[in-house]
């Protein structure tokens, strides 16, 4: 094990593989010298994630992104201190692709290994030390959005963090990617419906928000509602939905935006806390980052957006929980075992 006090630098390898993204980054304590991501086009042509193909991807990717982070950030693998990777939640066959990698190499450069939740690493990517990126203090409310999750946490410090909220069915990702299939759009389409939305009229098309008590969320409703409303349109025009797409988009969005909102309002009515960070992939959304800025004015709130790199899978958020972990000698023995589903 490295001299701990003694050392004035740490070097964190970080690895994500947690679904279709092969990443790898390297930090020097919590700034990032490299952060690269190998994307899998493979599954545009079903339309959604495949699993198995997933996993021999990672396989193929994941020697020479590692290399690749390595080079960029200017050291050689001897300079590493910690080893960092995804342990869950995810999709079995891609984690244990990082897993095996990251447990390999721990063992052959006799350095620690941390084992890092997902969905943590999307709350703490805010302590990333970027140029012009305020980090938030503590206490504050996390809203995780992501094709898999939708949560609203407590983090009271960077190893206590308690869900008040979660959906009771899909998240919110899934229910744009579900929507802009209805709409006939490619996959992934979330960034799509994004782009039109802009475009449109948010109040043109009236959906219902669905009725869930305290800070729970659905949206499997909203996407059955979606769904027949432009079944009945297509069947009263069949050009409906190209002759309405921005609108269509911009309404559905809003929607959205609005369950978000009311649920973080009473999230913060409940705890006081008025600092928000948001994270996870759908919070690349530039609906969602817009009204979240405009709720500091509007309601008083600190709002923390994350650079956009830092929101989708990446590893250098891995690095940064990795880095702290690591401070506290939080280490994962080799028998660490990866999780599609992980307590958090």
């Amino acid at each position: 094990m490295p001299n701990l006090t003694n050392s004035k630098n740490i070097y964190t390898l970080a690895i994500e593989s947690s679904c279709d993204d092969t990443s790898a980054a390297v930090l020097c304590n919590d700034k990032v010298l490299s952060n690269i991501v190998a994307g899998q086009k493979v599954h545009e042509e079903y339309g959604g994630v495949v699993p198995e193909l997933a996993s021999r991807a990672h396989q193929q990717n994941i020697v020479p992104v590692v290399e690749m982070a390595i080079k960029k950030a200017g050291i050689t693998k001897e300079n590493l201190n910690c080893i960092a990777f995804t342990q869950g939640p995810g999709l079995m066959g891609s984690l244990l692709v990082g897993g095996s990698f990251a447990k390999s190499l721990s063992l052959g450069l006799g350095i620690p290994l941390v084992a890092i939740n997902h969905m943590k690493a999307h709350i703490l990517a805010h302590f990333i030390d970027e140029e012009g990126y305020e980090k938030p203090s503590f206490p504050f409310i996390a809203l995780t959005i992501s094709g898999g999750h939708t949560q609203i946490v407590k983090v009271s410090s960077f190893f206590e963090m308690e869900i008040i909220g979660e959906t009771t069915d899909d998240a919110v990702g899934e229910a744009f990617d579900k929507s802009a299939k209805i709409l006939g759009l490619p996959y992934p389409g979330g960034p799509l419906i994004d782009k039109y939305a802009q475009l449109g009229n948010p109040k043109a098309f009236v959906f219902t928000k669905p009725k869930v008590s305290g800070l729970d969320f659905s949206f499997s409703g909203l996407k059955t509602q979606i769904l027949y409303f432009i079944q009945k349109k297509l069947a009263e025009n069949e050009h409906f939905i190209t002759e309405n797409l921005n609108d269509i988009c911009a309404s559905i969005q809003h929607t959205i935006i609005e369950i978000l909102m009311d649920k973080l309002k009473l999230a913060v009515s409940e705890t006081g806390i008025t600092q928000i960070t948001i994270g996870g992939g759908v919070s690349a959304n530039s609906g969602i980052r817009n009204t979240l800025k405009e709720a500091e004015s509007k309601y008083g709130w600190k709002t923390y957006i994350p650079k956009f790199e830092y929101t989708t899978d990446n590893a250098a958020m891995i690095g940064i929980v990795g880095y702290y972990n690591f401070l506290e000698e939080n280490f994962s023995t080799a028998d660490v075992v990866s999780k599609a589903r992980i307590e958090f």
